[in-house]
């Protein structure tokens, strides 16, 4: 990459850093580091929902997916994320800022101790955190790749840049820092997606290329379904994207926490909605049309970074890349904030005293402590990533598998259908899972695999959240819970948005 890409690029990790700056100035207690208080409007939250839910991995792994096996990869992953959405906007979304305006909570796992009990949500939490710290280190080592492929910088240093812009500005601006980065980096992907779209369409013959080109692929690069990627697999991606993007993946919920209303969190996650259903045709055409552009690329997962190269400009080539680290900058940085939350309203309380009395300006500065310590770690994490089984394995694997088993009685218990499963419903689950996902992955190995590569993959993702799934209902239904207050609970979630007289300014959901 020549100077003036790196100009663009340097003007980016500025323009990050302001906004982090100018942020600092709408913080005032941990409530507005955490939840931006609860003022941020639904189009906002829609735009940072989306940019929060996928980084640069998406244009390495994905982009191998892309070049091995064609359109499939936007039917198990973007049209899946849409429809998880659309159900989300009438089940789940509503109910978080609810949890925020009438049990004045900033945690999505604060409830979890009236829901069920503290070694529940404590179970939840640790669990939690842990994983999430290798998900942001598998996303550090995915850009860090991008960087080296572009520009020759050595991993570690692509690693510090990156990981170290996003850490100044969420720790000196939180949320707010998070949901602005997140619109001007949307804005930037806008037009760095939208140039490569054009130059890749113009190299292929202009826009009849759109429907030609499937014609120019490798057999099955057309099909909705192809290769691992079969339907059975779609399905059961359906489910982990539902727990996911609805909240199982915390930093999602902080979205719909920190908006005003249910009315609008619904609104903010038809907008997430509506971006996963579009967007993804124009960013991954580019991909699509990589085995035409580039045949035989020993290496599918530097596909979209070599096309970027070869077909654009300096300038642009900085844009792109620019565009690029604006999804993982946006997805960990959000991360950060929502781990740390747990970390000041969940964890702390229950292993120091000290945490439960602590004043606003303490609290605000353990919880800006607590983010700059998790992306520290995660960067840590990160320049060992090839030991977890490398960028996509530790993204689609690990974090797909996990994701369920922490993510079922944190969603459904939000839910009246299931407010007889209890603590041992969530508990038992939850340990189901995990001990599921470690008998697919290192017991029964071997045998999956023999059934072949598409059972193997569906049967390694679906497993441990399935298996979670039917226990947290049985457990429910031979135990049922019989909680006043955590049926009062439940039952003021279904309710219509309380008026501002029935707020809470308090804490009365955690240990």
């Amino acid at each position: 990459m020549g100077t003036l890409g790196w100009l663009v690029l340097g003007a980016y990790f500025v323009v990050m850093v302001g906004i982090g700056v100018w942020a600092r100035r709408r913080i005032h207690d941990a409530r507005d580091f955490f939840v931006a208080g609860g003022r941020m409007p639904w189009w906002l939250a829609g735009i940072s929902h989306h940019m929060s839910g996928y980084s640069a991995a998406v244009f390495v792994g994905y982009a191998a997916v892309a070049y091995q096996d064609g359109f499939t990869l936007y039917v198990w992953w973007a049209l899946t994320i849409t429809v998880a959405m659309f159900v989300g906007s009438v089940t789940f979304a509503p109910r978080w800022p609810r949890l925020r305006r009438r049990f004045g909570i900033i945690s999505p796992l604060e409830y979890l101790s009236t829901r069920y009990n503290v070694p529940a949500q404590q179970l939840l939490a640790w669990s939690g955190t842990a994983l999430k710290v290798f998900d942001v280190g598998a996303k550090w080592a995915a850009t860090a790749i991008l960087l080296q492929v572009f520009a020759g910088v050595p991993l570690g240093w692509g690693i510090l840049l990156t990981g170290g812009v996003t850490l100044v500005y969420s720790t000196i601006g939180g949320l707010w820092a998070d949901a602005l980065t997140d619109f001007g980096q949307f804005l930037i992907q806008l037009v760095a997606g939208v140039t490569m779209f054009v130059v890749v369409l113009a190299k292929l013959g202009g826009v009849p290329a759109i429907w030609q080109l499937w014609d120019r692929l490798p057999a099955g690069h057309g099909s909705a379904f192809h290769g691992d990627y079969t339907v059975g697999f779609v399905l059961a991606y359906l489910v982990i994207s539902t727990l996911s993007y609805n909240g199982g993946t915390w930093n999602l919920a902080q979205r719909f926490i920190a908006a005003p209303t249910g009315g609008q969190a619904r609104k903010a996650a038809l907008t997430s909605a509506v971006l996963y259903l579009l967007w993804p045709l124009v960013l991954f055409f580019p991909m699509w049309a990589a085995p035409v552009l580039l045949p035989d690329l020993a290496d599918p997962s530097q596909s979209y970074a070599l096309l970027a190269t070869s077909l654009l400009p300096q300038g642009l080539v900085g844009l792109v890349l620019a565009g690029m680290f604006a999804h993982t900058m946006a997805m960990t940085s959000s991360d950060a904030n929502a781990i740390s939350a747990v970390v000041l309203r969940d964890i702390l309380p229950a292993v120091w005293r000290g945490a439960r009395t602590l004043g606003s300006r303490a609290e605000l500065a353990v919880g800006r402590f607590a983010v700059f310590a998790f992306i520290a770690l995660s960067m840590a994490i990160a320049l060992a990533a090839d030991s977890f089984g490398g960028v996509l394995g530790l993204i689609v694997l690990w974090f797909g598998a996990l994701v369920g088993p922490i993510a079922i009685p944190m969603l459904l218990g939000l839910l009246p259908a299931f407010r007889r499963c209890g603590p041992s419903a969530a508990i038992t689950s939850w340990a189901v899972g995990l001990a599921v996902f470690a008998l697919v992955k290192y017991v029964l190995a071997d045998a999956i695999a023999a059934l072949g590569g598409s059972l193997g993959t569906t049967f390694t993702v679906a497993g441990p959240v399935l298996c979670s799934f039917v226990v947290f209902v049985l457990v429910g239904l031979v135990r049922p819970w019989r909680d006043p207050e955590s049926a009062a609970l439940v039952a003021a979630l279904s309710e219509e948005d309380p008026t501002p007289a029935d707020e809470t300014g308090g804490v009365t959901a955690h240990a």
